[in-house]
């Protein structure tokens, strides 16, 4: 009896935005999956596009998006982009066919949001924000512990600390655009919250405060929140940004807290967990 094998095609990707910091660790994470291929890179510059596509042996790059995805052979898109420009790639990359990873966040506003999701439904192409810090050893760790019993959570704080004044990139590098804390780096603990607990947030509350005159982020956050067994807290601080989640499923208590000021970054992603 002879017996007929049928090996599974590479999935073909293009990264865009591929020089950039989290670009980057997206081209080395995906050296490290079996069945991947990037068949194209994409970013601003010409000759920095060029110089990784040569680096990295990658036979197409362009500083133009739509170059990329007009191509036969890339199946997804990974977008490595600046925050603004997430829904507008997104949307294009679906109307052309390709499959969606989104750098968290998937848009910085609800309504641009909004339109992903109904492009997705619409077209039932994988459209998907990278909540790629669920994957972080110290997260997995934890969740292993819970999903076996010998954690159970009472209560969940995250502090980050960012000791930076000026608007740079995880490689030291200016930004072409503007970071903010909410819709950038809370996303991922919001998400961190639900994924650990394993239920979505009922309610939550945030008020913002005064922005930076230079950086344009606010300084200064106050946070009502609502729990389903009824416990309100009330809270305000100064030049940071906090965003407590309240209204778990079954009443567990999430505060996620950004505080902006000088140099540096430091995080202290989970506590509250008791035995």
């Amino acid at each position: 009896m002879r017996m007929c094998v049928v090996q599974e095609a590479a999935v073909r990707i293009c990264v865009a935005g591929a020089y950039g910091a989290f670009g980057l660790k997206h081209l080395d994470a995906l050296k490290n999956i079996e069945d991947i291929e990037v068949v194209s890179v994409m970013g601003p510059n010409k000759d920095k596009i060029a110089a990784l596509a040569s680096e990295r042996h990658i036979k197409h790059f362009s500083d133009n998006l739509e170059d990329c995805i007009s191509l036969q052979n890339v199946d997804a898109v990974i977008l490595s982009t600046p925050t603004q420009m997430h829904a507008d790639q997104a949307i294009k990359c679906m109307d052309a066919g390709k499959h969606v990873l989104v750098e968290i966040p998937m848009a910085d506003t609800l309504a641009d949001s909004n339109r992903i999701v109904e492009k997705k439904r619409e077209t039932g192409l994988i459209c998907m924000a990278g909540h790629v810090r669920r994957f972080n050893p110290s997260h997995q760790w934890i969740n292993k512990k819970i999903k076996a019993g010998e954690l159970k959570i009472q209560q969940m704080d995250a502090q980050t600390y960012f000791f930076r004044r000026t608007n740079m990139n995880a490689k030291g590098e200016p930004r072409s655009w503007t970071d903010h804390l909410l819709w950038h780096h809370a996303c991922h603990t919001v998400d961190l919250f639900q994924y650990q607990t394993q239920s979505k947030v009922v309610k939550s509350f945030g008020l913002q405060g005064p922005l930076h005159p230079d950086l344009g982020m606010q300084r200064r956050q106050g946070v009502q929140e609502q729990h389903l067994r009824g416990l309100r807290r009330v809270f305000g601080v100064r030049q940071r940004q906090s965003l407590r989640r309240g209204g778990l499923q079954g009443g567990r208590l999430c505060r996620l807290q950004r505080l902006r000021r000088r140099q540096g970054v430091q995080e202290q992603p989970l506590r509250g967990l008791r035995e």
